[in-house]
């Protein structure tokens, strides 16, 4: 039976992969996050999904499940939960009883004033000023973009 070969030449060294930076990263700024948003009294997703609603208030579930690229299968406790902390409403669609309807309440709108340091908080944690958060940004939507594109053929 043949032995397995170390990875000699360290084409696999997990501090020169890039998919470990990006997930190691994330995780790092997830736990600055949960620290800021401590005082919000919400969650990461959970602020994610207000953000999406503060953008668009009174969408379909589906709507946010889109807007946060996750499934509505993820989407649908997310907003349970932020209606149980009385940040959202639901109510079924007038014209789609099927359809779910989401509306940000007194409460989730008032969140907004608090959420409006968070950004700035978070580069004070990480670092990063608003320009370099930019590029950021930018580049990691261009790769996003490429892997979609390549995904189409």
């Amino acid at each position: 039976m043949e032995s397995c070969k170390v990875d000699e030449e360290g084409l696999l060294k997990i501090e020169d992969q890039l998919c470990f930076a990006l997930y190691s990263t994330s995780r790092a700024i997830t736990r600055e996050y949960a620290v800021l948003l401590e005082t919000m009294g919400v969650t990461y997703p959970q602020y994610l999904a207000l953000m999406v609603l503060w953008q668009h208030d009174g969408i379909l579930v589906q709507d946010i499940a889109k807007g946060l690229e996750v499934d509505q299968a993820t989407a649908t406790p997310l907003v349970k939960r932020l209606e149980k902390l009385g940040f959202v409403t639901r109510r079924r669609s007038e014209k789609d009883e099927r359809r779910v309807e989401v509306y940000l309440t007194e409460a989730g709108k008032d969140l907004y004033k608090t959420a409006l340091a968070v950004p700035r908080g978070l580069g004070c944690a990480i670092g990063v000023d608003q320009a370099r958060a930019r590029k950021l940004i930018d580049e990691l939507n261009d790769i996003k973009a490429f892997i979609a594109k390549t995904n189409e053929r």
